[in-house]
């Protein structure tokens, strides 16, 4: 358990608390005390997660359920980000680059121990887009060479392997999956059936953007490496929203974004690589063949600021603090409050399977049949200020809903009321 002296040393230890320590032991006073509760009955204690929600400076006046997009980060990231950016300021050739940039260290090492990865295999990056196109660009393949991926991954990652398939003649197949996804074992064979002996890469999402599903990461990487493929994993929507290692996934090469489940500042992410196969990926900008074997070869981009990396070390220590176990298992509790009423109408559909909590954490998508989904995304904006986004597949279609740490439970309340009306016909300006 982390003692308010051992948080504020790890603050200041990146260098972040030198300017205004007061205003940073507020904020520790406050997560070194809830950090000493526990109980399994924690996720629904309205008097703990208070602390939490006080934690943030964000806008009471509506209710925000896309946290999944990007996230607003904690009181005590943005103010470590202030603080830097100042600093920066002041003489930014000197502070930024002598004194911020060897800071990078510090973080590329927390983060690294969150992710159970050794230091030298971590780049930090500015989102998961940039981390999975390192891999997409920076992999050699050869005209004819052939990548396995899926109709549900991100749109970004398919275009870039579109792009790659126009300019190197690298065939792309996009599988599909049955959604909801009620059997691991139909969205493994449905890659296994892909694979042909010109397959070197498997590119998938741990967990599906457009539906909250987590998929079956290890199965993917094992079958992948008993036949000498790569495996690509976009953890976008996975690192910090529930308890994982790297171990457990068995992946070669992982990116992610920072700005969502980690609450980093917005313009973060990490790129993972296994230590003995950096030398096989290029960077996206050039740089010294004697960096070749260096993860640092990736966060060769030019000048840019360094205080947004050290401002990571407060997200760290923010979830540090809370723990993702308790992360996890709020975001299930405020997902219960609404499913479980909405459960009773069979016109109500998921499109994870709920039954199993090994589907789903932090993202549900939900579709009400008979409703237009893009009247009812205006509608519970413009009549009750719930901010939503709406996802549409060839598969499926339906809200997507993601709840943060600061989300209130009478929040979630407000919204299965409203869903509740609409799911029993009463609100006629949502129907198709």
């Amino acid at each position: 358990m982390q003692s308010r002296r051992s948080i504020l040393g790890a603050l200041t230890g990146t260098g972040l608390a030198m300017l205004n320590p007061s205003s940073f032991a507020s904020v520790v006073r406050s997560l070194a005390s809830f950090a000493q509760q526990g109980g399994s009955d924690i996720a629904s204690d309205e008097q703990f997660w208070l602390h939490i929600q006080d934690a943030f400076d964000v806008d009471r006046s509506i209710i925000n359920l896309n946290n999944g997009g990007v996230s607003p980060a904690p009181r005590v990231v943005m103010e470590s980000l202030r603080q830097a950016m100042e600093y920066s300021n002041t003489a930014p050739s000197y502070t930024m680059w002598r004194h911020q940039e060897p800071n990078i260290e510090l973080i590329r090492s927390q983060l690294a121990a969150m992710f159970a990865a050794d230091s030298e295999e971590i780049a930090i990056t500015r989102n998961a887009s940039e981390s999975l196109e390192t891999l997409q660009l920076g992999i050699d393949l050869k005209r004819g060479d052939e990548v396995i991926t899926t109709t549900q991954d991100y749109p970004r990652m398919l275009t870039t392997w579109d792009q790659r398939a126009r300019r190197d003649g690298v065939i792309i197949t996009k599988v599909d999956y049955p959604v909801p996804l009620l059997n691991h074992d139909d969205y493994v064979e449905r890659i296994a059936s892909a694979i042909t002996p010109r397959t070197r890469i498997i590119h998938i999402s741990h967990v599906c953007f457009m539906t909250g599903q987590i998929l079956p990461v290890r199965r993917i990487t094992d079958l992948a490496r008993a036949k000498n493929i790569v495996c690509i994993v976009d953890g976008a929507h996975a690192f910090a929203q529930f308890p994982f290692t790297r171990a457990e996934l068995g992946c070669d090469y992982y990116g992610c974004s920072l700005h969502k489940w980690l609450y980093g500042p917005i313009g973060t992410g990490f790129l993972y690589i296994q230590k003995d196969l950096i030398k096989n990926v290029w960077s996206l900008m050039a740089s010294p063949k004697d960096m070749e074997s260096n993860i640092r070869k990736f966060e060769e981009i030019g000048t840019h600021p360094a205080a947004l990396h050290n401002a990571l070390g407060a997200a760290v220590m923010f979830n540090q603090s809370l723990t993702l176990e308790r992360k996890a298992a709020r975001y299930r509790h405020l997902h219960n409050i609404w499913t479980e009423r909405l459960s009773h109408y069979d016109n109500v559909k998921y499109m994870s399977n709920l039954a199993d909590t090994r589907n789903w954490c932090g993202m549900i998508t939900v579709n009400i049949e008979g409703t237009d989904l893009n009247k009812l995304q205006t509608y519970l904006f413009e009549k009750h200020r719930i901010f939503t986004v709406g996802i549409t597949h060839e598969q499926f279609k339906g809200l997507r809903i993601t709840p943060a740490v600061y989300t209130r439970a009478a929040d979630m309340h407000h919204f299965a009321d409203v869903m509740e009306r609409v799911a029993q016909g009463k609100i006629s300006e949502v129907k198709a």
